[in-house]
């Protein structure tokens, strides 16, 4: 009985395919290679070839990888779409998919796009990535403490992220757990001792917690990176208040207000203060203003307290 040709055939096709899957593997490492040396151009041509070879989920999310190196975004995006249609379950499409949707502000595609990545077997630092941007974009949905425990988890394994840092640092501020931002922003200022911000933020938590002459050292290191920074200045005009020493506190708040005339918190300050000198009438006006403006929860309070009798203030 003569052989049957299928099983040679079949032998061929698993021969070619074989040599073809080590082709696009050798191909996708060159790129991750010549990706890590910055050497994009470069890159994308071996994507390319990669792409030719085995168009698939992996093959065009490592050439948008190389297009996101550039700030190529339409190139970007065009491959990660591709991607996903070749198949929509792939954890580092859709990792990359929600990241551009957070880039552009749209918070709902971005926590979907990354819940499905974590959904999908995402392990490792692409697992750590996706949760910082679902914890990111269920910030921005007003949705906290899941937002933490996703930027918490995440930055475990990637200590360093900036954005992440932040938005975690408000949420803990946000949430009233104070002493958890103070930790988040001690790392923020290790990771940029230059930033004036971080510092001024890290002293405004020492400040709802009490602590003031703690959180005077905070704003000092702030004004020593800028000393006209007016947020700090605000931040240490209401600290030195708070310690009793007035005058320092009054030039404090007026260079505040010189550099940021709408600081709605250097105002309430500056009211706190001529309220302590006896100047009622000019301590509601600045207690108005600091309402009109906004997002001090205590104004209200004040203007009721002090300013009934002030004409116009109530």
């Amino acid at each position: 009985m003569p052989r049957s040709p299928i099983l040679p055939l079949a032998m061929a096709l698993l021969t070619t395919l074989a040599g073809q899957a080590q082709t696009v593997e050798r191909l996708l490492a060159e790129g991750d290679s010549l990706l890590a040396q910055q050497r994009f151009s470069k890159a994308v041509e071996v994507y390319t070839r990669a792409i030719t070879q085995h168009p698939s989920a992996t093959t065009y999310t490592a050439r948008a990888r190389a297009w996101y190196a550039m700030d190529r975004t339409d190139r970007f995006l065009q491959d990660v779409e591709q991607a996903l249609k070749a198949d929509s379950t792939f954890a580092e499409a859709n990792y990359q998919r929600s990241l551009y949707a957070l880039r552009g502000e749209d918070h709902r595609s971005a926590e979907r796009f990354s819940d499905r990545g974590l959904r999908n077997g995402a392990v490792g630092r692409l697992r750590a990535q996706l949760l910082l941007v679902h914890g990111e974009a269920l910030a921005e949905l007003r949705r906290p403490e899941l937002a933490i425990a996703d930027l918490r988890d995440g930055l475990v394994q990637i200590p360093d992220d900036l954005d992440a840092n932040r938005t975690l640092a408000r949420m803990l501020d946000e949430t009233g757990d104070h002493e958890g931002a103070l930790v988040v922003l001690e790392r923020l200022c290790a990771l940029e001792p230059r930033n004036p911000g971080h510092w001024t933020n890290r002293g405004f938590e020492l400040s709802r917690l009490g602590r003031w002459t703690d959180a005077l050292g905070m704003f000092e290191q702030a004004l020593d990176i800028d000393k006209d920074e007016p947020v700090a200045l605000s931040n240490r005009a209401y600290a030195l208040l708070h310690l009793d020493r007035n005058e320092e506190a009054w030039k404090d708040v007026e260079r505040s207000l010189r550099y940021y005339p709408a600081n709605a918190f250097a105002l309430r300050t500056r009211a706190l203060l001529r309220l302590r000198k006896g100047d009622l009438e000019k301590a509601c006006a600045d207690l108005s203003l600091a309402r009109i403006l906004g997002g001090i929860s205590d104004v209200d309070a004040l203007i009721q307290e002090h300013c009934a009798t002030v004409p116009g203030r109530r």
